[in-house]
């Protein structure tokens, strides 16, 4: 069995060796639009985490039987096209979950304690200089007694919901989909909860309810102070509001996701004024180490599925 590994760039340096006992293994650690065919050609199974799988491709891979997509969302794959051609295709769910949750919390307390601040306060000897032993000139609040509102209570919204919970937040959430009723959290419309919030994460996937679901108006509403968190999509907020927002208003953003990955490198977030306020990683919230040694273990247990 020939397989190929089309990003494994993405796996950083998690141990990829669990492949070779099932075959014939080529690792490429990235792959372009123009090296994608010729890589596939003889491939009897694809995995793949980012690079795009068309049925124009799928006809140049005689013997292709599995696409493994190394991630939860499969919108990179032509599934009706797999379909008809009676290829498989197979993700990977839950495998990062808990990852994601303690990154949503890194974000907020990076944010919420003025990190960035303090840190460089003390390296740039600032404080070696002080007449104080201390310095609160960033004032920061408790998450205790807070408003926190979750768009998106699936898996990993109610793991935040929970956790804040025993911070003691009083939690409310949105349902995207107008179909969630969990019980144990109240449930909201957005514009209260945006209004009401003094911290907003978001943790559901990008569709038709989704797409720029915060926009300029609706942060607009957002309480003052409120720190407003994405790692579910990018396009769920629209960053060009976003950094136009965080000049003009005291709102504090964490972004894990962009609605173009990588970024812009002239992107509107990079020339905001207000940085304290923005904090933004490139896509990293799935990928601890257990994340990703979970996630490469299930894609070799779905190609073990082949035999």
């Amino acid at each position: 069995m020939k397989i190929v590994l089309l990003d494994a760039l993405t796996f950083g340096d998690t141990d990829l060796s669990g492949f070779d006992s099932l075959g014939e293994v080529s690792v490429f650690q990235t792959t372009s639009k123009e090296e994608t065919a010729k890589r596939i050609t003889d491939a009897d199974v694809i995995v793949t985490n980012k690079v795009v799988i068309t049925d124009e491709l799928m006809a140049c891979a005689n013997n292709l039987k599995l696409i493994c997509v190394a991630a939860t969302g499969m919108n990179n794959i032509d599934l009706q096209a797999a379909q008809k051609r009676g290829i498989s295709v197979k993700n990977v769910a839950g495998y990062s979950t808990q990852s994601v949750i303690q990154h949503t919390f890194s974000m907020l307390f990076f944010l919420l304690g003025h990190s960035r601040y303090y840190d460089e306060y003390v390296k740039e000897g600032s404080y070696a200089k002080s007449k104080i032993f201390t310095d609160v000139s960033k004032p920061f609040f408790e998450v205790k007694g807070k408003k926190w509102g979750i768009i998106g209570l699936g898996e990993i919204g109610r793991g935040v919901a929970d956790i804040a919970k025993a911070f003691g937040a009083e939690v409310f959430y949105y349902s995207t989909s107008g179909r969630n009723r969990t019980e144990g959290y109240q449930r909201q419309n957005l514009d209260a909860l945006l209004k009401d919030s003094d911290i907003i994460s978001i943790h559901a996937p990008l569709n038709e309810q989704t797409n720029n679901l915060l926009d300029y108006e609706q942060l607009l509403t957002c309480k003052e102070g409120a720190v407003i968190l994405n790692l579910g999509r990018g396009g769920i907020i629209n960053e060009e509001a976003v950094a136009r927002i965080v000049d003009e208003k005291n709102l504090s953003f964490g972004l894990d996701v962009l609605k173009q990955e990588p970024m812009q490198e002239n992107h509107p977030l990079l020339n905001v004024k207000n940085k304290e306020n923005l904090y933004i990683t490139p896509h990293i919230a799935w990928a601890s180490i257990e994340a990703r040694d979970t996630l490469i273990a299930s894609v070799i247990k779905n190609i073990q599925s082949l035999n």
